[in-house]
């Protein structure tokens, strides 16, 4: 426990994060076609007013995802065109990138997430970038690891497209082992990098006493990414799920040690959406319902389970007349955690543009514009643009943990 309060006393003196993001995921889907939001938003026409856009409502921090699928063109071959023009203005402007290294797809050259070569070349990867932009402290090495094997390996959207509890467990071990092996590859060259591993935030409540296991074994399941990644003990049942699917035990022992070494740099984000809420149907399915216990709650799940700073990297409303409100009652979750003593480090609207999408989860190309940003694809405001500058105005310079 000391050194878990060690970690979080390193950024109890800095100032409350204020961010939005770049929606950039690129997930192939229906049988192969590849699909890129940084390019269905048009950020690759329109970045340099996005960045303004960024400054204007008061974003110090930007989620940046570079398109990885297009930099990585083989076994230590790299393509730094894009991020040479956009990162350095993104610096000179002021703003502080959290940088996306792998946000739900890989190149083609690399197939999908079953390939078990892909962690250590993405470390290469990794390591190779941090030596070309070595101001860059902030990573998420992998974006939402979970809903990414999850989408890919057990329902069939994205990517390999599998449909397997084996085909899930090995998308996952490859995801963790990236995500570890490319944090040391940069914690090589940036010593004082920090690591904001954004994850779904999510809980599933029971309606009918028959799903009860169901809904205790979803409830462990959620937390598989952070017990591996900083080398914390499963669930019984869940270590028992891993190991039936594939998982070795030298797998498992790699990850309680090197879990460990990576902990004290990183930061727990968390991701909440009304969707992230669900409750166990006696058929076997799953339906979304709202907001029941709200993310005051599950976040402290995680807080009391991990012990670790903590900062909510995404939430939006798919219903921009409803996003105003919204924004504000996640802001009031994150108000009472704070009071309860939990340090949250930061606070995200995602994205700063309109998504596509995004309501069917990416996996069909229909071109649907989702209005969850806080902007429109035109680069207009949103209702919520406003009511974000005003939280960012007012709270910007609070510190993670209130002063008494």
């Amino acid at each position: 426990m000391r050194q878990h309060k060690a970690e979080i006393l390193r950024f109890t003196s800095e100032p409350l994060v204020m961010a939005t993001g770049l929606e950039c995921s690129y997930p192939k889907v229906q049988h192969g076609r590849r699909r890129d939001e940084l390019e269905e938003t048009r950020h690759y026409q329109r970045w340099r007013e996005d960045f303004e856009l960024c400054r204007r409502v008061g974003a110090r921090f930007v989620r940046y995802g570079p398109p990885y699928y297009r930099m990585h063109a083989g076994p230590g071959k790299y393509d730094w065109s894009w991020t040479d023009e956009v990162l350095p203005v993104m610096r000179d402007m002021g703003l502080t990138p959290i940088v996306d290294l792998c946000h739900f797809g890989l190149p083609d050259w690399l197939g999908d997430f079953q390939n078990t070569d892909w962690p250590a070349l993405f470390a290469g990867y990794a390591g190779a970038f941090a030596e070309r932009y070595p101001w860059i402290q902030y990573y998420t090495p992998v974006n939402e690891i979970l809903v990414c094997a999850r989408f890919s390996a057990k329902l069939g959207w994205w990517n390999e497209q599998a449909t397997s509890d084996r085909a899930l467990v090995t998308a996952l071990r490859n995801l963790c082992r990236a995500t570890i092996l490319a944090s040391l590859s940069i914690l090589h060259v940036v010593p004082d990098a920090v690591f904001i591993q954004s994850e779904t935030a999510e809980a599933v409540h029971e309606r009918w006493p028959e799903t009860r296991p169901k809904v205790e074994f979803a409830n462990q399941l959620r937390f598989v990414t952070f017990d591996l990644l900083y080398g914390h003990p499963p669930d019984g049942r869940v270590l028992l799920y891993l190991l039936d699917n594939g998982l070795k035990r030298e797998d498992f022992e790699w990850f309680q040690h090197h879990g460990q070494v990576n902990d004290p740099h990183c930061i727990l984000g968390l991701d909440y959406y009304a969707r992230n809420e669900r409750y166990a149907c006696p058929d076997g399915s799953e339906e979304a319902d709202g907001p029941s216990v709200g993310w005051h709650a599950i976040g402290l799940s995680y807080f009391h389970r991990y012990h670790k700073p903590m900062m909510l990297t995404e939430t939006n409303h798919l219903d921009p007349e409803q996003a105003p409100s919204w924004i504000w009652r996640m802001w009031q979750s994150a108000q009472d955690l704070r009071s309860g003593g939990v340090p949250i480090m930061g606070f995200t609207w995602y994205s700063l543009t309109d998504q596509v999408d995004w309501d069917i989860q990416l996996r069909e190309i229909r071109g649907t514009v989702n209005g969850n940003g806080l902007f429109t694809l035109d680069r207009q405001p949103r209702k919520v643009a406003e009511q974000f500058r005003a939280l960012a105005q007012r709270y910007g310079s609070e510190p993670i943990v209130p002063e008494e």
